[in-house]
């Protein structure tokens, strides 16, 4: 057995690579949690260290400094707020009495028939739900049933076991002050290894960069340091954009607070600008504070309802407006795959997945962009378009959507020309259908919908004005001088024809457009070609060639003065061995655009007008 025979037998292909990475990051989540924590926190401090390294400060004094002041302002920022928060709390009793009275406003009123019917069945509950009376014993008087009754509780008691009561020790000082830290233990610690990582790799930051490029190989040198270089640009321009975003959240909300009255605005816009890194659930449990805290400081509903609809309308805009177009367009991710993303995460990791889902998505993004085995990952969470206008063209005449299929074609020349659009859309979609033709595996129906729709709007595009910033010089004119387009095989070659043919006219010439499946010799009876007209044979590789050589067999023994040009629209192969397949008839020409054919046929002007160039395309 070979190397490359073995290679081949043991390949693994990218589905089981995804699985035992997602067990991975599932059971090495206390590690890898507090690893992305310091990972993204040393993209958000790096600026800072880098800036202060610049100015002749040693990175490891340069880190320790930025260490302690982010610190330092994150602890002076939490002290503050929890004092606010203490205050806030201790202001709530003298309150009570406005939020009794909205509870008591808030429940369902009892004097309307709703009212009635929901104390009704009410009642039906609680009857449902209490125990059965035993039954009375048949016979006996009431007060011999009374007798027997307490006879039977009297034996009750004394079977009864003697009920035991666990009395605690008094607990001292340190035991209560034990409870009292305990729930901060875990979250401390956590944050002690993410302050930890992170130092390390602020210092370390170019020896774990070289430790990356090593890991994947000398090789590799060039995709490895675009990969990093692309997650890093990403991934900091995301959280540059997030923090603004948030901060404009917040102050806008504290702004609208104060204004309405609420009480500690500034403290609610704060809350709500730091809870917006959690996505979708921290700007609920942030809007909720100030909604909660207008209810009990009013009397009326007013506020409390301009509040609500402070936080829906920020929360609107910025949800649905701002952050779609910023984060897609900044980091690469389609907004579906940003939600769908959020979910996948918090599945995973929980909370701290939700949080971190977004930069931990843009580097799978990255990993699908630049390698081949994980491409599938680009193409599922990337915002670029997964079809080509071409395919999607065909793709919705497939599905009989003349709708849709319009708007690709609308859309494409916003910023193209209709040259371009024939070109590089639509005779590319034909070309498919040809395929797909050829093979069967297009019925009747569908093809008779998907060359009457193309045909339709290459009516339609007759009336598009090509801009003058990109108009061609004009194409002589005169009965004596013509463009005559023949299709060589069926109703594609037809309609490539037709298209040559409308661009032809556009720019001032004259051109006649056959149809196809007519006899040949009578078309070319009726025209009668001179020796200046051009006869174009249009034809859609790859099963229109042997009909075009048909074709130019016949126009060069009749016409052997008529210059004879072959368009193979859209071949992308050798064109000279293409027209040497033509054999002892070769034609004079041989074009695989329709761009081509008419700088072909614009030069033959004795004196041109001063002709623009048309350019090229991607």
């Amino acid at each position: 057995m070979t190397r490359d025979h073995a290679a081949r037998t043991f390949h693994i292909g990218p589905l089981p690579i995804l699985a035992v990475a997602i067990a991975t990051l599932y059971f090495a989540r206390a590690l890898l949690i507090p690893l992305a924590f310091a990972l993204t926190l040393t993209l958000i401090l790096s600026p800072a260290v880098g800036w202060l390294h610049r100015i002749h400060i040693s990175r490891a004094p340069a880190v320790l400094l930025v260490i302690l002041l982010a610190v330092g302002a994150a602890g002076g920022l939490a002290w503050t707020m929890g004092n606010q928060l203490i205050d806030v709390a201790n202001q709530l009793p003298d309150y009570r009495q406005n939020i009794d009275r909205k509870i008591q406003a808030m429940r369902a009123p009892t004097r309307n028939a709703l009212g009635r019917a929901a104390e009704s069945v009410q009642e039906i509950g609680k009857e449902l739900a209490s125990p059965t009376p035993p039954p009375a014993t048949a016979g006996l008087s009431a007060r011999a049933a009374r007798r027997a009754a307490a006879q039977a509780n009297a034996a009750a008691a004394a079977n009864a076991p003697v009920p035991v009561q666990l009395v605690e020790q008094p607990r001292n000082g340190l035991q209560n002050l034990g409870d009292l830290i305990k729930p901060f233990i875990a979250p401390l610690g956590i944050t002690g290894i993410v302050l930890i990582f992170t130092v390390f790799m602020l210092a370390k930051k170019e020896d774990l960069r070289n430790r990356l490029l090593r890991l994947g190989g000398l090789g590799q040198l060039n995709v490895m340091t675009q990969a990093l270089d692309d997650a890093t640009q990403r991934i900091s321009r995301y959280l540059l954009l997030q923090f603004l975003v948030n901060a404009v959240f917040g102050l806008l909300l504290a702004t609208g607070l104060y204004f309405i009255g609420v009480p500690y605005a500034f403290l609610w816009g704060t809350i709500a600008a730091l809870m917006r890194w959690v996505p979708y659930i921290g700007i609920l449990v942030a809007g909720a504070l100030p909604l909660a805290l207008s209810l009990a400081v009013f009397n009326t509903w007013t506020p409390p309802l301009l509040v609500l609809g402070l936080g829906i309308g920020l929360e609107l805009v910025t949800g649905n407006i701002a952050e779609p177009l910023l984060y897609g367009a900044h980091t690469g991710i389609s907004s579906l795959a940003i939600l769908v993303a959020a979910v996948f995460w918090t599945v995973l990791w929980g909370p701290a997945g939700l949080v971190l889902s977004t930069p931990l998505t843009v580097c799978l993004l990255v990993l699908g962009r630049h390698v081949p085995q994980l491409s599938f990952l680009h193409v599922l969470l990337g915002d670029e378009p997964v079809l080509e206008p071409q395919a999607h063209l065909y793709q919705r005449l497939l599905a009989m959507d003349s709708v849709e299929a319009r708007s690709v074609v609308d859309l494409f020349l916003k910023t193209h020309t209709r040259l371009e659009l024939y070109d590089l859309v639509m005779i590319p979609a034909l070309t498919l259908a040809e395929q797909d033709r050829h093979r069967g595996a297009i019925d009747a129906t569908r093809e008779e919908f998907l060359f009457l729709s193309v045909n339709e709007l290459i009516a339609e595009l007759s009336e598009f004005q090509t801009p003058p910033s990109v108009a061609t010089a004009p194409i002589e004119a005169g009965e004596d001088r013509r463009i005559l387009c023949v299709p060589a095989l069926d109703q594609a070659d037809e309609i490539a024809a037709a298209m040559l043919a409308q661009l032809v006219e556009q720019q001032g010439g004259v051109a006649l457009s056959f149809l196809a499946g007519s006899n040949f010799n009578e078309m070319i009876a009726l025209v009668q070609p001179g020796p200046r007209d051009v006869i174009f044979i249009s034809a859609l590789p790859p099963y229109a060639l042997a009909p075009a050589r048909k074709i130019c067999k016949q126009i060069k023994a009749r016409f052997p003065q008529v210059n004879v040009a072959v368009g193979v629209w859209g071949f992308s192969g050798d064109t000279d061995k293409a027209k040497a397949s033509f054999e002892r008839t070769q034609p004079d020409q041989l074009f695989t655009s329709l761009l081509e054919a008419l700088e072909y046929i614009r030069p033959q002007n004795p004196e041109p007008a001063e002709p623009e160039p048309v350019g090229t395309y991607n």
